[in-house]
């Protein structure tokens, strides 16, 4: 890993109705608003793309945490439910639910899986950075 602070860039640009996000290095996406906001509903929209940044953020978490700790495993999937509310007037994303199913080969191995699953928890810096109450429901399978 790189010496802290770590600098990411991202441009936005607007033209017509939607919007397109650039990086360096990386490929465009379209992003405009969800359904809930009158918006088209079939492009990433920055909610869904908060959620998704959750969500990778705590697979590439775990996959570290499993390589460090030279643990095998199946298949991972993450699924996450953000809830976004007004509180306070004030309109933010109140809850985000962190369901991981993991697959594992040996089921002797459940409780290091679940063991590793909470530290990939713990570890993700995106959901660290966040004001919003977690809930984090982990699954496993053999």
């Amino acid at each position: 890993m790189q010496p802290l602070p770590h600098h990411y860039t991202v441009t936005a640009s607007l033209s017509d109705s939607q919007v397109t996000l650039s990086s360096p290095g990386l490929d465009a996406i379209t992003s405009d608003a969800p359904a809930e906001f009158d918006g088209p509903g079939d492009v990433w929209s920055p909610e869904t793309l908060l959620a998704a940044a959750v969500a990778d953020c705590f697979l590439l978490s775990f996959r570290a945490i499993a390589g460090a700790s030279r643990f095998r495993f199946v298949e991972i999937n993450c699924k996450v439910d953000a809830t976004l509310d007004r509180l306070e007037k004030v309109t933010r994303f109140t809850q985000l639910n962190i369901e991981p199913t993991l697959t594992i080969s040996d089921p002797a191995e459940t409780d290091k899986a679940l063991k590793l699953l909470a530290k990939a928890e713990a570890a993700c810096l995106v959901t660290n950075s966040l004001n919003a109450e977690i809930n984090f429901k982990p699954s496993v399978n053999s």
